[in-house]
């Protein structure tokens, strides 16, 4: 490996495809290159959201990681004594929530027989995983965080938040839109000398019907998810116009 190696740092939103990003990266990059790996606990609380145990990993693990795909905001960037390629993938609010509702069925045996919206209620899930998760993302700082919650640390919902995200995003070396991940992979891979034209897709769900006041919910409650969606909807489509 050379002395200044490329790294990059995956913005990993829930249920956005930052699953099979990851697993794309590995086509490229073996598992001792990867954050998180097994050498890094079978926790998943602590290796895939505490920002200090992050902080601890690197400590150890800094010469052989190349990818950082956790589910750590864009702010925990600057933490790590390295530069890194920032990526991310964003997908529309309702289908992103709608998406992690399913999965949480799937993975969870005493919730497989609730309902979509049984689930949206738990005050755990809405509060750290749901309610304007990929704006907090891009706007909370570092110093924020609670030590071992990282993203599940709680912020408000304000115009300036928004305003953050929407500058996080706008800083991000790369990013895509889930519905055309394909086009962003294989334009990440060309840029930057990696693995292309990948089949991988991980971690998906099946669709379920979700009644129609759920969906206004969601709405109601990810405004500014909505809002930054369209944002980076928008720049996408302007930074391809210029090529």
């Amino acid at each position: 490996m050379s002395e200044d190696p490329t790294r990059f740092f995956v913005v990993h939103l829930q249920k956005t495809a930052g699953t099979t990003v990851r697993d794309r990266f590995r086509a490229t990059y073996p598992d001792e290159a990867i954050y998180p790996n097994a050498t890094d606990g079978t926790d998943k609380r602590l290796s895939v959201i505490s920002l200090t145990h992050l902080l601890d990993r690197w400590a150890v693990r800094r010469d052989e990681i190349r990818v950082v795909a956790g589910h750590f905001p864009l702010s925990v960037v600057h933490l790590l004594d390295a530069p890194f390629v920032t990526v991310s993938v964003l997908r529309p609010p309702i289908e992103r929530t709608l998406s992690y509702l399913r999965h949480q069925k799937r993975i969870n045996k005493a919730d497989r027989e609730k309902s979509l919206e049984e689930l949206y209620d738990d005050p755990f899930r809405f509060a750290g995983l749901i309610r304007n998760h990929m704006t907090r993302m891009f706007a909370i700082k570092a110093d924020e965080m609670g030590p071992g919650d990282g993203v599940l640390t709680d912020i408000d919902d304000t115009p300036a938040r928004l305003d953050d995200a929407k500058a996080g995003v706008a800083s991000l070396d790369a990013f895509g839109l889930q519905p055309r991940l394909d086009e962003f992979w294989n334009e990440l891979a060309d840029r930057y000398g990696l693995v292309g034209d990948q089949e991988i897709v991980s971690n998906t769900t099946e669709p379920e019907d979700a009644p129609a006041h759920l969906v206004e919910r969601i709405a109601h409650d990810n405004a500014l998810d909505l809002a930054l969606y369209d944002y980076a909807e928008t720049l996408y489509h302007d930074r391809q116009a210029v090529g």
